[in-house]
């Protein structure tokens, strides 16, 4: 029996999965690599999420080379005999040329490495396991999915900054990311509520990470993330949408250089930097010191507000769709937001939402409302089982 191993690279961790290989991919297996130059450990679950293994790994030189080895090394060790047929893996930045997941080849490795400038946080970790994966295995074949590809059906002036056009034909543009979440829930509401699905819906992205995009027909119109992942909302670390006079002031008068910057727009800002106490929403919501609250309802205000640049964008809304950690598993944050988004004819039925059902909008409501988690890992292992079999990826 073979088998799609899906890799997600970060900095400091390498998170994978492994599907068996069929039309409908099933989970076999599900893991990560964490702690990545620091202190590396692993853990592994099956399907059912039941732990089945957890190991510390030696500290001295540990990279993500070494993680992908030790990866493939406990896998197999679990997966029975059954054959890896493929590799899928979630590559941050496709850039302005790749609008569909596709079979890498050296060349196109060699491309998107053109794209690290675009992506310096996240594009070098996972060219670095697909590079440590050709090196070890290098007959096996390995597919790309973009976050940015979904997004490349959005018009020309959707992606458009109002700089000079020197720095626009450079790539200086609104990309958008968290595209491979976005093409598995608007498939998956397509197949819940297939006549809301071709209309004008915003998917709510709520987790560490948080964007919104506007959707129609299954297409993205517009998103709430820019040039980079750190634009739009205001998230767990990352301070979203600031105007970019912050950030001269902080070099003017603080003296930040880049790397400073780049600290403080990514790591230090967001629900930690407002709150004092913590990035997660559990925690805050545990809390009661005032500014956690403020951080909570800075939040929902950001959230509430970017829905109507999206409706706006759509020309009305029919359906708002929660996913991702906050949005599928925060009652409160999902009414907060409908709560905000009343003007636009949102009304939830309070006890579906409070039991995370799918539907949670009342019957009355005019803008239906919809609760679907996100499975980026199994949109990987469809597409790669697609390209794998000679499918169009389109």
């Amino acid at each position: 029996m073979s088998s799609i191993a899906v890799l997600n690279a970060g900095s400091s961790s390498i998170k994978f999965a492994v599907f068996q290989s069929a039309a409908e991919p099933l989970l076999l297996l599900k893991g990560q690599i964490e702690g990545i130059g620091a202190t590396p450990r692993a853990k592994l679950s099956d399907a059912k999420g039941n732990v089945v293994l957890q190991e510390e790994l030696p500290r001295e030189g540990f990279d993500h080379a070494a993680a992908t080895q030790t990866m493939m090394r406990i896998g197999a060790r679990w997966l029975d005999g059954k054959d890896i047929v493929a590799a899928g893996h979630r590559v941050v930045h496709g850039g302005a040329e790749y609008s569909a997941p596709l079979l890498l080849t050296d060349q196109i490795i060699d491309r998107l490495a053109a794209f690290v400038p675009l992506a310096p946080l996240h594009q070098p970790h996972n060219l670095a396991v697909i590079r440590a994966i050709r090196s070890a295995y290098p007959q096996l074949p390995q597919t790309a999915c973009f976050d940015t590809a979904f997004h490349r059906s959005q018009p020309p002036i959707a992606q458009t900054f109002a700089i000079p056009r020197k720095f626009s034909d450079d790539g200086l543009r609104r990309y958008g990311f968290h595209g491979i979440s976005y093409e598995y829930v608007a498939g998956r509401l397509r197949a819940v509520a297939p006549a809301v699905a071709e209309g004008r819906v915003v998917i709510a992205h709520l987790g560490n990470g948080a964007s919104l995009c506007a959707v129609r027909n299954g297409r993205s119109v517009a998103s709430t993330m820019g040039f980079t992942a750190a634009d739009g909302l205001m998230m767990g670390t990352r301070c979203g949408s600031i105007d970019p006079g912050v950030l001269v002031h902080l070099m003017d008068q603080y003296g930040f250089g880049a790397r400073e910057l780049e600290d403080f727009i990514y790591r230090r800002s967001g629900l930690l930097g407002v709150s004092g106490i913590s990035s997660d929403m559990r925690t805050l919501r545990a809390s009661r010191d005032p500014a956690a609250k403020e951080a909570i309802a800075l939040f929902i205000y950001r959230i509430v507000r970017e829905i109507g640049s999206m409706a706006a964008a759509l020309g009305g809304l029919d359906a708002l769709v929660f996913t991702a950690g906050i949005g599928e598993n925060d009652a409160a944050t999902r009414a907060e937001v409908a709560a905000g988004c009343g003007w636009l004819g949102l009304t939830l039925d309070d006890p579906a939402n409070q039991r995370g059902e799918t539907l949670i909008s009342a019957p009355q409501s005019r803008v239906g409302a919809f609760v679907i988690p996100t499975n980026e890992e199994l949109e990987i292992a469809k597409r790669t089982a697609e390209i794998i079999r000679g499918a169009p990826a389109t």
